[in-house]
């Protein structure tokens, strides 16, 4: 079962396991099918690590799981009671021991809530990154586009290792989906036309913008050194878990 996700930087197809994680899947392939990781930008990259996405106001705060974005859509409907996570699958056989692996992130407990799996995933850019086995939830395997997944480790990020350049998904196209819809599921008429992070406080270069484009080549290779240089300078050390508000 897999899913095509087609990003500004080339398309990435993942497998899936659905017989290993059918409630992971489940929740990620009707989160795919409402168009909700549509236009979403890669806000967390770090070199050699990974790149996480899935949070549409790409501050590492927001997301959530498909039962909360359907009763959020109910008019007049009560959401309090519905949970926005949902119990991360937890399988030992499944690790982050090759590039590509796809997991999604589980948020911590806050403020004596539960924490959990909602919408915010990642994918690994590296191998055997044991340091987050059973701690956040294996689901998939990228089968193609490992490319993709070159250039975007290579990307320029800022200190809080959001791309100054933005990296988006652009389109998913659910492949296979052997999965009943939900109940009260809807899917929307078309797919967003506007970033749903538009309105936030981020001065970025747009994903589709080349910033060098009306620079003469010594001046824009200038560019190109200096930006290297500020990025090799910086220390990609993860000694906590995945960006989530506390």
């Amino acid at each position: 079962m897999s899913v095509l996700l087609e990003t500004s930087l080339g398309d990435i197809v993942i497998d899936l396991e659905v017989e290993a994680c059918p409630v992971t899947c489940a929740n990620f392939l009707k989160l795919c099918k409402v168009y909700y990781y549509n236009l979403n930008a890669f806000f967390n990259v770090s070199k050699d690590f990974l790149a996480q996405i899935g949070d549409p106001t790409a501050t590492g705060t927001g997301g959530e799981c498909v039962a909360s974005y359907i009763a959020s859509k109910v008019e007049d409907g009560p959401k309090s009671g519905v949970a926005r996570y949902f119990v991360p699958e937890l399988v030992p056989r499944l690790k982050h021991s090759k590039k590509g692996t796809v997991s999604m992130a589980v948020a911590p407990a806050v403020d004596g809530g539960k924490g959990g799996c909602g919408s915010q995933f990642f994918i690994t850019l590296a191998d055997n990154i044991d340091y987050l086995d059973g701690k956040h939830a294996v689901f998939g395997h990228v089968v193609e586009g490992l490319e993709t997944l070159d250039a975007l480790n290579d990307v320029f990020t800022d200190d809080n290792g959001r791309p100054l350049k933005d990296v988006r998904i652009r389109h998913v196209v659910v492949l296979d989906d052997p999965f009943p819809d939900p109940e009260g599921l809807v899917v929307p008429p078309a797919s967003p036309t506007r970033p749903p992070d538009a309105e936030g406080d981020f001065a970025r270069i747009r994903e589709d913008e080349d910033p060098l484009a009306e620079l003469p080549e010594e001046e824009a290779e200038a560019e190109r050194r200096r930006k290297a240089a500020a990025a090799s300078a910086l220390t990609l050390e993860m000694v906590g878990d995945l960006p989530f508000a506390n």
